[in-house]
C-alpha cells in the first residue's frame, strides 16, 4: 500500500525573468512586469510530497521530522531572502521561473530521498499560480 506524506514550507526570494540573449524589447514583451531590471519578490509556498510504502517497523513512509530538517537545511536556508539571479549558482544561466525553481528544488532533494520513493515538488509563486514537478 502506497501513501503520500507531505511537508509545507516557505521562503521569500527576489528574481527577474529575462534572457541575456534577447533584446530588452523581447524580454519586456514576453516577461512583462516580471522583467523589472531591479527585480521583484515573492513569498513562495513549497509543498514536498514523498510517496512510498509504509515501513512495517516505524509505520512511516518517511519520518516527517527528517523531511522537515531536509527542507530547512537544503532549500529554505539556500533560497530564503536571496536574489535568485545573483545569489544562487543554479540560476546564473537559468531563468528563475517557477518551473525552473521547482526543478532545482527537486534535484537538490532527490538524492536525500530513498530511491524506492517518489518525490513531488509543488511550488506556489502566488496564491493562485503554482507548478508541480515529479522528475519526469
Amino acid at each position: 500500500m502506497k501513501l503520500t506524506v507531505s511537508r509545507k514550507a516557505h521562503f521569500n526570494a527576489a528574481h527577474r525573468l529575462f534572457r541575456k540573449d534577447w533584446s530588452d524589447e523581447k524580454n519586456q514583451k514576453v516577461f512583462g512586469k516580471c522583467n523589472n531590471p531591479n527585480y521583484h519578490g515573492h513569498n513562495y509556498e513549497l509543498i514536498v510530497h514523498v510517496t512510498g510504502e509504509i515501513d512495517e517497523e516505524t509505520g512511516f513512509v518517511m519520518d516527517l521530522k527528517e523531511l522537515s530538517d531536509l527542507i530547512k537545511n537544503e532549500i529554505e536556508e539556500y533560497l530564503d531572502h536571496k536574489n535568485l539571479n545573483l545569489d544562487v549558482p543554479e540560476f546564473a544561466d537559468l531563468n528563475p521561473t517557477a518551473e525552473n525553481i521547482a526543478v532545482v528544488i527537486w534535484k537538490k532533494l532527490r538524492s536525500f530521498i530513498e530511491t524506492d520513493k517518489t518525490l513531488e515538488i509543488v511550488l506556489y509563486e502566488t496564491p493562485r499560480n503554482f507548478v508541480s514537478y515529479r522528475g519526469e
